[in-house]
């Protein structure tokens, strides 16, 4: 029985540097990905069994990877499912912000400390604003911690 073929991540990238770039080789994906040689050939010896890819030799010890049209249709799904889930992961976020700001009204807050980093701190931040709510670093002042895609509520006593 043959094995169903699971893109990932790192197969849309491949595939994207592959169109823009076709003398990439192996060793400049490894680089720009921050894994190994290895792992690039692996994956680009299942997107070249699956018809994703074709590879030819340019020089003697170079060889050239071509993107094909059932590639191409690849890398548009991976794309339009990346967005999709990028696009749901930021509902999720904003949601959760929102929560967390409406129960600090709630409390008769108008400021807040934001701990953490990242993407998720950033919504919370735009909510925040959006939602007229003051960031300080005042640490009398509540604070909305980030961990993950979670956001608490942590006051002062």
């Amino acid at each position: 029985m043959e094995n169903e073929f699971k893109a990932t991540a790192a197969d849309l990238t491949i595939l994207e540097n592959i169109e823009s770039e076709p003398d990439t080789t192996q060793a400049s994906l490894a680089e720009m990905m921050g894994v190994a040689v290895g792992t690039i050939n692996w994956h680009l010896k299942r997107l070249i069994d699956k018809g994703y890819v074709k590879v030819k030799r340019a020089e003697r010890k170079k060889l050239r990877y071509i993107i094909t049209p059932e590639g191409i249709a690849l890398r548009t799904r991976l794309l339009v499912d990346f967005i999709q889930s990028s696009m749901e992961l930021y509902r999720l976020v904003r949601g959760r912000s929102q929560h967390a700001i409406s129960e600090i009204k709630s409390r008769g807050h108008k400021t807040v400390r934001i701990e953490g980093e990242g993407d998720v701190a950033e919504i919370l931040k735009l909510t925040c604003m959006e939602q007229g709510i003051a960031i300080s670093r005042n640490h009398h002042d509540p604070t909305l911690k980030v961990i993950g895609l979670k956001i608490f509520i942590e006051e002062k006593e």
